[in-house]
């Protein structure tokens, strides 16, 4: 048997994890039938959809749940045999495989509370507390509900008009996709296959066929499903030896969400209603954990100021693949503000603690912001490759390290005192 080298044996796992996860396509599995909206508008919102069980249990998985079961418990059997069982990347690789034995057993447990329960543990809860803090991430929703609602009647009133329709979105963005992504066939294209207006997917970029769009919400697109989650995408595809990192198992959801956030606020093509939308979805998790069924959410979203369309989109992504009754989400919407506190703390963090270098890496792949350490530490023993496609404030980490250089003074200030002071100011004149 011929000498086989450590960077050979994690080249070989990493394709087969690639490999195995394949036809596990989480979104794809709870789609919700279209037959359900025109369910509700029949009934004018009085009943629920009948028996999403049966429905999901017609929609094929794509794969047979035990076989693959076993599968993931074999790949996960293999990689500490070959690499030990105390290896770091070899314990993260199969981390990744405990990811997706889970994320079987929640597809397999579609339309019951199971799904729920396998969901929470895959993507967490609104009642969860963020990394060594007691507040929680619905605590974080409720604060931002309040000041959403607050500053916006007092801004300007700065109308976003939709009139650019999917052909013309995909063309603007393919315009800035060849400038971001030179050298590679990143692309945007028209799709009726998705429900949200975009979506990424590989080296693409969804739109929907029939959509219109306003110029800010291309701008958005651009960054959000451009930047970060086709970025993060090919930086992992690139990978000569760990092409793990190209593919996404849930526990990567919040960093992925959360930076794509982040780059919608650095580069401030975020705006109100986009920030109130992703927050009203925490909240809605919320209220169906607590045992709000669809249609209770749907009021709710209804009193926000939501077109009928719109409560009806929002609703089914918090309960696609749970019950409609109540009690059983799907739980992934929290990651958006979830994984924007994380990335942040790790942003200031990484430059309190004078490891600036580290940034870069939150777009290396597909990967938890806690993976990072490892990964740069394996980068630095020539496992890993340094991202090809980062936006410039990561690529010129100046302008990025003195903002977070003042941040992390920000939680020694007396909020409450400094905002009694110049409401003073604001009461005495206004």
């Amino acid at each position: 048997m011929s000498f086989v080298t450590y960077k050979e044996k994690i080249r070989a796992l990493s394709k087969k994890i690639v490999a195995v996860q394949k036809p596990i396509r989480i979104l794809n599995s709870i789609r919700v039938p279209e037959a359900w909206e025109a369910e509700l508008i029949k009934s004018k919102f009085t009943e629920i959809p009948k028996d999403p069980k049966s429905y999901y249990e017609s929609i094929p998985l794509g794969f047979e749940p035990v076989e693959k079961l076993l599968e993931l418990k074999l790949l996960k059997t293999e990689i500490a045999r070959t690499v030990g069982a105390g290896d770091e990347l070899g314990v993260h690789m199969q981390q990744i495989c405990d990811q997706y034995i889970l994320v079987v057993e929640m597809l397999k447990n579609r339309g019951r509370p199971q799904f729920y329960q396998a969901s929470r543990e895959l993507y967490g809860s609104p009642k969860d507390c963020f990394v060594h803090d007691s507040n929680t991430i619905a605590d974080m929703a409720h604060m931002l509900y309040e000041i959403l609602s607050g500053i916006g009647p007092s801004i300007p009133d700065i109308h976003y008009p939709e009139i650019l329709t999917a052909g013309e979105a995909v063309d603007i963005l393919n315009s800035g996709f060849s400038k971001y992504f030179a050298g590679e066939n990143v692309l945007a294209k028209l799709s009726d296959g998705i429900v949200a207006d975009a979506a990424a997917g590989g080296d693409k970029v969804k739109i929907r066929q029939g959509a219109m769009f306003s110029q800010r919400e291309v701008e958005l697109y651009e960054v959000h499903e451009g930047w970060v989650h086709v970025g993060t995408t090919l930086n992992g595809r690139s990978q000569a030896v760990c092409e793990f990192l190209s593919i996404g198992p849930p526990r990567c959801a919040s960093t992925q969400e959360g930076l794509a956030v982040i780059m919608e606020i650095f580069t401030f093509r975020s705006y109100l209603s986009r920030a109130k939308q992703i927050n009203d979805r925490i909240i809605s998790i919320e209220k169906a954990e607590d045992g709000a069924d669809l249609l209770e959410v749907i009021e709710y979203l209804r009193t926000e100021g939501y077109s009928e369309k719109e409560c009806i989109t929002n609703a089914y992504r918090v309960f696609r693949g749970g019950t409609l009754t109540g009690g059983a989400p799907f739980t992934k919407d929290i990651s958006y503000c979830k994984g924007f506190v994380e990335n942040y703390n790790f942003l200031r963090s990484a430059v309190r603690s004078s490891m600036p270098q580290l940034i870069p890496f939150l777009f290396v792949g597909k990967l938890h912001v806690e993976d990072i350490p490892l990964l740069y530490a394996k980068h630095k023993e020539g496992l890993i490759e340094a991202p090809r496609f980062l936006p410039p404030h990561f690529r010129d980490l100046n302008g990025l390290a003195v903002w977070m250089s003042f941040s992390s003074f920000f939680n020694r200030v007396d909020l409450q005192s400094v905002q009694e002071h110049y409401k003073k100011i604001f009461d005495r004149h206004l």
